[in-house]
């Protein structure tokens, strides 16, 4: 079902860019939710490896691509990782974050100040609820189509 998400510049720049850069260009559509953990969070994102029907789509990798831009600087900042926020997954490094992004299904404070929120979803939470759980998922949901509305 649909999603909606409210993207939050004033707090992450350069990761909103990012995200629509990567909508705009169709590259987050077909890519599935390879990391899903009940109580916690839905994660997605991976363009590279985790893209249905893409050129190197491969389930046991999903998780460990981006895109084929650079890594961004982080965005930290003081907002609550709550039900329904989106934040950047990233590596170890602060400054890791590309593609990879993941939804909270409850509160995730303990992620505050080390990962960089950039949206929080403001229809449709019941929908992410309903994705498959899964580390690694099975025959994992994916994104249909991400588009940013202002296009629309």
């Amino acid at each position: 079902g649909e999603v909606v998400i409210e993207m939050k510049p004033d707090l992450a720049p350069g990761h909103v860019a990012r995200i629509k850069e990567l909508a705009r260009a169709g590259d987050y559509d077909g890519v599935v939710f390879h990391r899903v953990i009940d109580g916690f969070m839905a994660q997605t994102g991976d363009v590279r490896f985790g893209k249905k029907g893409g050129a190197h789509f491969d389930p046991g990798r999903a998780g460990m691509g981006g895109s084929s831009k650079p890594d961004l600087k982080a965005e930290f900042s003081g907002a609550n990782h709550g039900r329904g926020t989106c934040s950047m997954a990233r590596a170890q490094n602060p400054n890791s974050a590309n593609s990879q992004f993941f939804i909270c299904f409850e509160d995730a404070s303990f992620l505050d100040n080390q990962y960089t929120v950039w949206g929080e979803v403001i229809e449709g939470m019941d929908n992410v609820d309903r994705i498959k759980r899964g580390e690694p998922v099975q025959d994992p949901d994916s994104i249909v189509s991400m588009k940013v509305a202002a296009d629309l």
